[in-house]
């Protein structure tokens, strides 16, 4: 068999497309499809995406990030009848149909859903042995997978399948409390420190069994859990899901650290994106390192299914994988813009990779101000509640936040501040903040800017937040820079 150097990853036809190209041991582009159709959480592979990952070449293979067939079968034993019978979603029909020369005749492989997710981890994270936690709502049939990756080969002790899902109940829960369900389960997971977790047993006797180290579902919520508990408060009920899932994750990666040699856990799927329960496993989950890539969902399976085919540790350099737009990043402007008390936009380097802007398409402010987060929520048309990230240079960063790692570059981990009134705008209700640290080996221009404010005005932290309004995808090219800018009266450099 003739050795593969030149990977196309794809993930597509669920939610939240993505592309990934990889040479050799090197990421050449990872993209997001919702930022060039700029149709959120868009399943298909927009064109714009295809033809940047293709400007690098013809790949050798196509790496598919789940078992369409597999699939197939799960969507009939859920009495999703119309997708199982379809032929329309297959990913060789799919991708001849966008009828691009680039890929005729290139082989497709299919990697389990699972098993992307796991590769995606273990692969960019340096380290050749490494306990891997999976957990999503759901792909194929797996939806909680307990494992480990030694020596390339991933090994699964434990797992959860299909109708028993902690990612489909908290996605429930999403939509109880009157959320988008598999797009908005960020905004439970901030809601939950508003209220108080009064429902935890109820949830255990009418919901979910806890069976360590997995769980089973007492009923199926494929489709909701109506309205359950009517008189509730959404606060309650997110706090109260949110306690029940930290409980479920901790014990499984309690019992994995039983069984696995390895220091290292990897935790991946949708549910690697609940900052709240990462802080909690590092923490109490025994392991000496907790890693996460910054795009654990299902996107980041395009670089999972890659790496899987590939079989090997990638040279990981950073998120920034995506759109370039060129320019020097604009440290003076940026601090003076800050330092005046402005909100400011950056749109400079490669688009980050996953779901966080970590400083190449940021929104900006001083966090110090008591109204810099409703200023900001209001520029975004967020909920008032929902709060912002502090950007700080790493070595900084304990001497402000009570840190459960060394370091937090995507803001992964939730940390208690030590001085919350003097940081209001990035501090939430319960006094933790979503920790982003940044060294200047990972981003110079944000850590010089960072030292030049500073420099400025004696802070060393700045709110950092996505560039886009509420139910858009992050800006991507200089156009839509532009436009925001435009709709929103704040400048962008």
């Amino acid at each position: 068999m003739t050795r593969l150097t030149h990977v196309l990853g794809l993930s597509a036809l669920s939610h939240d497309a993505a592309a990934c190209v990889v040479r050799d041991d090197e990421i050449l582009f990872a993209g997001h499809a919702e930022r060039y159709s700029r149709r959120k959480n868009d399943p298909e592979l927009a064109p714009g995406l295809l033809a940047e990952a293709l400007a690098f070449g013809r790949p050798d293979a196509i790496a598919w990030y789940e078992r369409p067939l597999r699939k197939k079968l799960r969507h009939l034993r859920a009495g999703q009848l119309r997708h199982a019978v379809s032929r329309t979603d297959l990913p060789r029909r799919y991708l001849a149909r966008l009828g691009l020369p680039e890929l005729r005749g290139v082989p497709v492989h299919h990697v389990g859903h699972h098993h992307s997710h796991a590769a995606a981890g273990h692969f960019t994270s340096g380290t050749e042995h490494t306990a891997v936690l999976t957990a999503d709502a759901i792909g194929e049939f797996e939806t909680l997978t307990l494992g480990e990756f030694r020596h390339g080969r991933h090994r699964v002790y434990a797992r959860c399948r299909y109708p028993h899902s902690l990612g489909l109940l908290y996605s429930a829960f999403t939509r109880r409390c009157g959320f988008t369900p598999n797009e908005e389960e960020f905004i439970v997971m901030g809601l939950a420190a508003l209220g108080r977790p009064r429902h935890v047993d109820r949830i255990k006797e009418e919901l979910i069994e806890l069976t360590p180290p997995t769980y089973r579902l007492r009923r199926n919520v494929h489709r909701g859990i109506g309205d359950w508990l009517p008189s509730a408060d959404p606060a309650d009920l997110a706090a109260s899901i949110q306690v029940v899932t930290e409980e479920v994750l901790l014990t499984a990666a309690r019992w994995l650290r039983g069984r696995v040699t390895g220091d290292t856990l990897t935790v991946m799927g949708g549910l690697g994106l609940n900052c709240v329960v990462n802080e909690v496993l590092a923490r109490h989950s025994g392991f000496d390192r907790v890693t996460l890539m910054p795009n654990p969902g299902d996107a980041g399976s395009s670089l999972g299914a890659a790496a899987a085919l590939l079989g090997r540790q990638l040279r990981w350099t950073g998120p920034y994988l995506g759109t370039m737009i060129p320019g020097s990043y604009p440290v003076a402007e940026l601090a003076g813009a800050l330092a005046a008390g402005g909100l400011v936009g950056v749109a400079r380097g490669r688009a980050e990779f996953g779901p966080r802007a970590l400083g190449n398409r940021s929104l900006l402010a001083d966090p110090r101000p008591p109204d810099s987060r409703d200023r900001v929520n209001q520029v975004k048309g967020r909920e008032p509640f929902r709060p912002f990230a502090p950007v700080v240079r790493q070595e900084l960063a304990d001497r402000y936040f009570d840190m459960p790692v060394r370091s937090s570059p995507y803001m992964q981990f939730t940390a208690r501040c030590r001085d919350p009134r003097a940081f209001p705008g990035v501090v939430h209700v319960d006094g933790t903040s979503r920790v982003q640290t940044v060294t200047r080996d990972q981003h110079p221009g944000l850590y010089d800017l960072l030292g030049e404010f500073e420099r400025r005005t004696g802070c060393p932290i700045l709110l950092n937040t996505s560039l886009n309004l509420k139910g858009e995808p992050l800006v991507n090219d200089r156009e839509q820079a532009r436009r925001f800018a435009e709709r929103t009266g704040v400048p962008v450099l």
